[in-house]
Parts: C-alpha cells; sequence; structure tokens
C-alpha cells in the first residue's frame, strides 16, 4: 500500500497502531492494527474522518498545536489497568510537512525496566 508515493508496508506488520492525519487532521492512513485498534469508534470507518474529533480535551489541543507548530508528544495513557504508550510525530515527505504519525502501542506490565 501507497500513502501519496510512500511506502507503508512495513506499518501493516507493525504490533502497534499506526494512524496518519494530514495537515488538516483528516485520517488518511490506518494499519490493519489501528483499524482493529478503533473498532469500537469505527474502525476503517475513521479514514476521511478528523482525528481531532478522536481526541479527548486536553489531547485535542495539544494534537491542534501539534499540527501548526509541526512538533511531537509523546505520552503514557492508562486506561482499565492497561497502559499504552502514544509517539505522535511529524509525517514530512522530502523535508514538507504533511500532517502527524501517531504509533501506539500496549505496553506488557511484565515488561522489566532496564538500567543502563
Amino acid at each position: 500500500m501507497n500513502l501519496e508515493g510512500v511506502d507503508v508496508e512495513w506499518a501493516e506488520e507493525l504490533n502497534a497502531a499506526v494512524t496518519v492525519c494530514d495537515t488538516e487532521g483528516i485520517i488518511v492512513y490506518m494499519n490493519r492494527y489501528s483499524i482493529r485498534q478503533f473498532k469500537k469508534r469505527g474502525g476503517e470507518k475513521l479514514l476521511g474522518e478528523n482525528l481531532l474529533n478522536c481526541h479527548p480535551e486536553p489531547s485535542k489541543t495539544k494534537l491542534k498545536q501539534m499540527l501548526a507548530q509541526h512538533t511531537e508528544h509523546m505520552s503514557i495513557v492508562e486506561k482499565e489497568g492497561v497502559k499504552t504508550i502514544f509517539l505522535q510525530t511529524p509525517w514530512r515527505v522530502d523535508g514538507l510537512f504533511r500532517g502527524i504519525i501517531e504509533i501506539s502501542f500496549v505496553l506488557d506490565p511484565k515488561l522489566p525496566i532496564s538500567v543502563g
């Protein structure tokens, strides 16, 4: 699968949700994991919808800032005892800002923390 000339096959095999929005916040790509993860919110039907509508405050305001300023954000969200890591980073093609890539994955509670 291509996303405006960008090969995203790597994302289809990734054990994480990959969601991409354009400069206006419109979702232009979701890998299979993302579609499954967000099934309750519409899954594949979210394609073409605004990513801002998928986030509550204060995340919505943060995403608006990221779209305006082309910045990155990382957070850990805990819901019902499950921790999920979110990385939201600028999507650039040939140096031009095209939107935001959001990668999220569930943190294994048994994962040991390494020091050094």
